[in-house]
């Protein structure tokens, strides 16, 4: 084969270039595609830890906070609430949150850092309804102490979230990652005494 009148460098100089501005293309396409992978700032403040001053909630009141898209119950519960729990242990399913996936804050009677402050993902642990909050004694039957009841297919949850025996529900409600950040400041999300 005949190189007669072939200028080998200028040819060897423009696949380089074309290889170069082929590379820069394919990177230039890449880079949006690659970043599209990353969660959008709506769903990571979706995802970021939430504060909530629990300091204007009353004594057997509850409020609820959305955080990861689910509700966040808030139950500031009375010394005769707190009293109550005691009574009902033999009637539930796992009186001492065993749940090795629970954090070690909720493995006591209260299930929570201080006993009068509840705090729990409000989602039935059967089939993912929103158990309604009942306090009144007697209300759902005459041994009933105050809880929660899942009006889609009747499980009972105690005053700490405590699933009774005998009914769908096979766990306690879920206690979510929290941490006291003040006096009456809780930051749920972030878990201080059980670091990820």
């Amino acid at each position: 084969m005949s190189t007669d009148g072939v200028n080998t460098s200028r040819r060897m100089w423009l696949i380089g270039a074309t290889a170069a501005v082929g590379a820069v293309g394919v990177v230039g396409a890449a880079v949006p595609f690659v970043r599209s992978w990353n969660p959008s700032a709506k769903a990571k403040a979706a995802g970021a830890p939430i504060e909530v001053d629990v300091s204007p909630i009353q004594p057997g009141q509850m409020i609820v906070v959305k955080w990861r898209g689910r509700p966040v119950w808030f139950l500031h519960r009375t010394q005769e609430e707190l009293a109550s729990l005691k009574t009902v242990e033999s009637l539930l399913r796992d009186p001492n949150s065993e749940d090795p996936q629970q954090p070690d804050y909720c493995k006591n009677t209260w299930r929570s850092i201080k006993p009068e402050m509840l705090v729990l993902v409000g989602i039935c642990t059967h089939l993912g309804c929103s158990p309604l909050y009942v306090p009144e004694k007697g209300k759902i039957e005459p041994s009933w102490e105050g809880g929660f009841f899942c009006p889609c297919h009747g499980s009972k949850y105690d005053l700490a979230g405590r699933v009774y025996a005998g009914v769908p529900a096979p766990k306690n409600l879920v206690v979510p990652p929290y941490s006291y950040t003040g006096a009456t400041v809780i930051t749920v999300g972030v878990d201080k005494e059980n670091p990820a």
